[in-house]
């Protein structure tokens, strides 16, 4: 599990993120403000976790950037504990929090991960 920890550790600074763990499955979640079912997608390829995300920004039109920081895109992989799997894989998002669960199983088939509003 280490190298997802390690790997969290390399998203950006604006992504925050937790990673916990039970006895069944891990759970990763991750804040992404303005995102939601429609703008993330999660899949599971070659032991990996594949999480690309975007959110538009709501700009009116008599304003104009000076700064501007927050980002528009994620798109991150992580590599799979070991004993994680895709295979039963649940991703829900509420207002703009991603959480997934990810069983622990011996292998990891590649596969969507459907993430759905709750």
């Amino acid at each position: 599990m280490s190298a997802l920890r390690d790997a969290m550790r390399e998203l950006p600074d604006a992504v925050f993120a937790d990673l916990l763990e039970s006895d069944e499955a891990y759970l990763l979640v991750i804040d992404l403000p303005g995102a939601n079912e429609q703008t993330v997608d999660v899949d599971v390829v070659d032991g990996r976790l594949e999480i690309e995300a975007r959110r538009e920004k709501d700009v009116p039109t008599e304003f104009s950037y000076l700064q501007e920081e927050r980002s528009l895109f994620l798109d991150a992989e992580l590599p799979l504990p070991p004993d994680a799997t895709g295979a039963g894989a649940e991703a829900t998002i509420d207002r703009g929090v991603l959480e997934l669960r990810l069983p622990k199983r011996d292998a990891a088939p590649e596969r969507d991960i459907p993430v759905e509003s709750r």
